[in-house]
């Protein structure tokens, strides 16, 4: 384990991952709503949150690319699901499928043998 890492397990690694996910829409939502009419200082922590964001998911000792391979599945559902639930989106059927590709990719980086 590196110094500034994390050894998490299975469940840890995908907390970690959510974590990261939520810090990541959050920001990027309260940035969308400053630039919207609520000013300057929300852009401000929305940039705060949307930085720490990549402190949370390089918490773990894992490989750069299968890391970011795993989270991207993570972030995406993530995504729609805030979308859905806190924006009161509309997700269309397309939106559903084309998140079940993305997962399966991100399976496939992350559990994929190298050469």
């Amino acid at each position: 384990m590196n110094p500034g890492t994390l050894g998490a397990g299975r469940a840890g690694a995908i907390a970690i991952f959510i974590g990261a996910a939520a810090l990541e829409v959050f920001g990027d939502a309260l940035i969308r709503k400053g630039m919207r009419g609520s000013g300057l200082a929300v852009i401000a922590v929305g940039f705060a949150v949307l930085g720490s964001y990549g402190i949370v998911v390089n918490l773990l000792d894992l490989d750069f690319s299968r890391m970011l391979g795993a989270y991207v599945g993570i972030f995406a559902v993530v995504s729609v699901l805030i979308g859905r639930v806190v924006f009161q989106d509309r997700i269309p059927t397309s939106t559903w499928a084309g998140l079940a590709v993305i997962l399966a990719g991100s399976l496939v980086i992350h559990f994929g043998r190298g050469s």
